[in-house]
């Protein structure tokens, strides 16, 4: 009878483990090593010539010899020479007894004359002479076959190792083609669930419908409904779309098989097909179950677009089987596929139809409101400041992922620990932002006064023109302390808006100027260090042009692509003409902004002469000293004067009392 222990290991019947091939080969290689260590004898026989065996044989030492096969000859000493000549050091280890030197001969008849001969020397003292004949045929067998088990046994035990190494089903040679993937159900521990996932409320309500056909498919069979049968998410790195899909195993009562795109592709052809067939019958057996595909556009790049493979290139056979296992001749009900990817454009068009992926669930960046929520998710195992408001957290975070605020909050607890505070408070985040945005600060950093106080007039000016500009994004702080690659940073809090005007895209053109602008006024001269900015303007100018239709030259016409098939496109999408018009539309707005500025900078040249020497003396300037110096926004006091507006109109008014 066999048993099995709680570890898996196979025991017989008293509870000792039962032999396997393991303990087969361990054996045979110890028993061999300990045959040559210690069962050869200490004494050998030396190994001689026929001239100096002559010798022996005229003085009288040799007793007998003895000629096995025709080939070898092997010497016998008297008793009395073995002794001498183990007195001797180059002939100590022969033996006592028995054979003591061996030597290859010749022809026999020549031997057996050549021995007649030297004993006729020697006395005529008679050597005996013996022939013999042994067969060696099972020993060359042994010889000849040893490497070969050796080679086929230590293959074996390769195969044993990797299979049990790689988890049985999906490890080992002979199990390439099985599907590696997780499975989850109501018995693991840890689960997540949509409490833990934070904003994404639209895509929780698709997501959780199909959760509710898993539990309650009465209903939805009732009225005739289908659930659809694949679901894919679609959107930036880092917004949750894997946490969302780990939420959905941990509030679906049923079983979820996880795996990623990545995991199909290997150097074996065939396999990827043959690993697809095979998650699918798994999932087959576990239905209703869920089958989740994380980065998906490892398999299902669209086909027939790589320049370099052909046709029957192997992750399009993946892909293949693939579209057959999901919407193909074979049903799979009960198998809802959900996979993510945040490349959608490039994924095969028959992977994307109804019947496969019934619906695309967009899950993009957060705004301020589900930003909040992301916050109160990642702070709870924090030690937080009482006074910490979780709002100005999320206002301070625009365009950030959850992952992104993940990252601030730990870094944040970091930065905490590394001043030895007793809780996390809000300057802990606000340099951690920095930190996360602009990179490591260098203060030790070698920087010439002369320098320095270019960089001071070089952020003084992108935080001048950015105040005064109606429609610039507005200014949190100033600082030239080097950051990263950075020698000096201005930062803004931009609006969370959907659509951008005209005016507003030309104030945000001339902010980013400005620091050029003010290098320009100020030394009468320019450096390399707008480098950055350039690159900006230049990409927004040649955007309003080419893709927002902003130029009455070029008119209302756009040539940007949204399918990202321009950039395989060796010739562009209009004639030289235009191409020309493009450039100088894109120049004439890039000096319109430029004009912009210098007139904002002239106008307020003290104001920036004050900002500028302030943050040479402070090396950081916020919000409060700008305002200062500068005094309220525009927008600011227009906003103030609407809400008051707002609520003086909604002050009750008072009814006479008779």
């Amino acid at each position: 009878m066999v048993k099995r222990n709680n570890d898996g290991q196979r025991r017989n019947g008293f509870g000792v483990p039962r032999p396997s091939m393991t303990w087969f080969w361990g054996a045979l290689v110890i028993l061999i090593i300990g045959s040559s260590l210690w069962m050869s004898p200490n004494n050998e026989p030396v190994k001689s010539n026929w001239n100096t065996v002559e010798q022996m044989v005229r003085r009288g030492e040799v007793e007998k010899i003895v000629v096995v096969n025709g080939e070898l000859a092997k010497v016998t000493l008297t008793e009395e020479a073995a002794g001498r000549y183990r007195e001797q050091e180059e002939y100590k280890s022969i033996p006592e007894k028995g054979v003591q030197f061996y030597f290859n001969i010749g022809p026999g008849d020549t031997f057996a004359e050549n021995l007649k001969a030297a004993q006729a020397e020697n006395g005529g003292e008679e050597v005996i002479l013996e022939y013999e004949r042994e067969d060696h045929s099972w020993t060359n067998l042994l010889g000849s076959l040893l490497p070969w088990l050796f080679i086929i046994g230590f293959w074996f035990f390769m195969m044993r190792s990797m299979s049990r190494g790689a988890g049985g089903a999906g490890g080992g040679i002979m199990n390439v083609g099985k599907a590696k993937a997780q499975v989850f159900d109501k018995d693991n521990q840890k689960q997540v669930t949509f409490k833990d996932v934070a904003g994404l409320e639209e895509a929780k309500v698709e997501i959780m419908e199909i959760v509710d056909f898993l539990k309650k498919a009465d209903k939805y069979r009732e009225l005739g409904a289908k659930i659809p049968k694949g679901a894919l998410l679609v959107g930036p790195p880092g917004t949750g779309k894997t946490l969302l899909a780990k939420a959905v195993a941990g509030e679906a009562n049923v079983p979820f098989l996880s795996i990623s795109g990545s995991d199909f592709v290997e150097m074996f052809v065939g396999v990827g097909a043959s690993r697809v067939r095979d998650l699918f019958e798994q999932a087959k057996q576990k239905a209703p179950c869920i089958l989740f595909i994380d980065e998906i556009d490892a398999i299902g790049r669209a086909r027939g677009k790589n320049a370099g493979f052909s046709g029957n290139d192997e992750r399009e056979n993946t892909l293949n089987q693939l579209l057959t296992e999901m919407d193909g001749f074979q049903t799979n009900a009960g198998v809802i596929v959900l996979a993510a990817t945040n490349r959608a454009d490039i994924l095969d068009k028959a992977l994307m139809r109804a019947g496969r992926f019934d619906r695309q669930i967009e899950v993009g960046l957060p705004d301020v409101k589900e930003r909040e929520e992301i916050f109160d998710v990642h702070l709870r195992p924090l030690k937080l400041d009482p006074q910490l408001d979780r709002a100005f957290l999320a206002r301070q975070t625009p365009g950030f992922s959850g992952a992104d605020i993940a990252n601030v909050c730990n870094e944040a607890a970091l930065i905490a620990a590394r001043h030895n505070k007793p809780f996390v408070s809000k300057e802990d985040f606000l340099s951690a932002i920095d930190r996360i945005i602009g990179g490591l600060e260098r203060k030790n950093k070698i920087i010439t006064d002369e320098e320095k106080r270019t960089i001071a007039y070089h952020e003084a000016g992108h935080a001048t023109v950015s105040w005064i500009l109606e429609n610039a994004s507005p200014l949190i702080k100033v600082t030239i302390i080097p950051r990263g690659k950075a020698l000096g940073a201005a930062w803004y809090l931009p609006e969370e808006r959907q659509i951008t005007t005209r005016e507003q895209l030309m104030d945000e053109l001339a902010a980013t100027l400005g620091g050029r602008v003010s290098e320009q006024l100020t030394f009468g001269r320019v450096s390399t260090g707008a480098l950055n900015d350039l690159e900006r303007v230049t990409k927004q100018a040649y955007a309003m042009v080419a893709y927002y239709g902003m130029s009455p030259e070029v008119g209302t016409l756009s040539y940007y692509d949204s399918t990202g098939q321009s950039d395989m496109a060796l010739t562009k999408p209009y004639s030289e003409k235009t191409a020309q018009q493009i450039d100088a539309e894109a120049r004439r707005l890039i000096d319109e902004a430029y004009r912009m500025a210098e007139q904002v900078l002239r106008d307020h040249a003290d104001g920036l002469k004050e900002l500028a020497e302030r943050l040479l003396e402070k090396e950081v300037v916020f919000t409060e000293d700008v305002e200062r110096i500068f005094g309220k926004r525009r927008k600011d006091i227009l906003k103030e004067r609407q809400e008051a507006e707002k609520a003086q109109d909604a002050e009750p008014i008072a009814e006479p009392v008779d």
